[in-house]
């Protein structure tokens, strides 16, 4: 076992991590990545474990996910590794390539899913800037490596924001994905402005609610979209109009200047009829053969971004904008609550430390 109290006074049997606290006789530039940094008062050479949602079969989608010990993840190069607080996951995520194969192809299994996280800094790769240890910070991991429910992540430093002291962990990790995704296909794909109006389905569901808020916000009229019983929520959360996709018609609607999409199929495609020239159809549900006639289509994958991040979080302290949390599990009850029977109202958050 080494002491952090060895790696101080310049003992350590292992020169990297002397060189971490500015010890000489160790030339950096001979490294490809760098440990984690000791947090816990001593460091265990033999590998700590952690507690983890795996997946390994895709087919058998959420009921196939069980709760494991696995090695605690190592920083490389311009990682941090964060103790989670609180983490997000969607839903349709094991349905993607990204969950089951790295970026050659090449199985992963068993792998972690979820993408959304708060939690603090415990550790620092080599090379790593703009992050501290003991920091609170909140992101969105890169797809094709493990995720965050779990207790620890490794994650890429340039991924994360700041989350300030005032905002609990749970709103942090509930901010990540919908406000990325209604920012980015909003204002980046979308191009909305002031004057203008913009039909948003699934407006009452944790992505529409966001891109219902923030359109409004931009001075821009919203009509929501969901089913009956989502009118009061969709109403609450910025439309100005709502359109019960059961019972009315959606051609009722008249022209638009833009549709954000989380729906797809056939109301993708009728939709597309609804925009006016030179408006444009925004989807996250993937390729889609909807044209809008002397429009656009574009169908988009959400990015991390630590500018929108830190936006977006200043409007959740402003007041002007909402997360839209359902349920909160602890980690033990993760797999449960993403079985459940009954629909889900708002976005599930597990708490690893709950």
């Amino acid at each position: 076992m080494l002491k952090v109290a060895d790696i101080y006074t310049g003992k350590s049997p292992v020169p990297h991590l002397a060189a971490k606290v500015g010890l000489v006789g160790f030339n950096p530039s001979s490294q490809a990545r760098m440990e984690r940094l000791p947090y816990r008062g001593e460091l265990d050479t033999g590998g700590d474990r952690m507690k983890a949602i795996v997946v390994t079969d895709q087919a058998a989608g959420t009921a196939g996910a069980t709760l494991l010990d696995r090695p605690e993840p190592q920083a490389a190069i311009n990682d941090v590794v964060v103790q989670i607080h609180a983490a997000g996951f969607t839903g349709d995520e094991l349905t993607w390539p990204s969950t089951w194969v790295d970026r050659a192809g090449r199985d992963r299994t068993p792998s972690i899913p979820g993408h959304e996280l708060a939690g603090v800094v415990t550790a620092l790769g080599y090379g790593t800037t703009g992050v501290s240890i003991g920091q609170r910070v909140f992101g969105l991991t890169d797809w094709y490596r493990d995720g965050t429910l779990a207790e620890y992540v490794a994650f890429e430093a340039r991924n994360l924001a700041p989350l300030p002291s005032d905002v609990e962990f749970t709103v942090g990790a509930a901010l990540v994905m919908p406000g990325l995704t209604a920012w980015q296909g909003l204002f980046e794909h979308g191009r909305l402005h002031a004057g203008q109006s913009v039909l948003v389905h699934g407006a009452a569901g944790v992505v529409g609610s966001m891109a219902s808020q923030l359109a409004r916000q931009a001075g821009a009229y919203v009509i929501g979209t969901g089913r009956a019983d989502a009118r009061q929520t969709a109403l609450d959360f910025g439309a100005q109009q709502f359109i019960d996709l059961d019972n009315d018609a959606l051609e009722d609607v008249g022209e638009v200047d833009l549709v954000f999409d989380v729906i797809g199929g056939d109301i993708g495609r009728r939709s597309a009829g609804l925009i006016r020239a030179g408006g444009t159809l925004v989807t996250v549900t993937g390729p889609t053969e909807a044209r809008p006639f002397g429009g656009l289509t574009i169908d988009f994958v959400v990015i991390p971004d630590r500018a929108q991040l830190t936006e977006l979080v200043q409007r959740v302290r402003a007041g002007r904008l909402r997360t839209n949390i359902g349920n909160v599990a602890a980690l033990e009850d993760a797999v449960a609550a993403f079985n459940r029977t009954e629909r889900s109202k708002g976005k599930t958050i597990i708490r690893p430390h709950l």
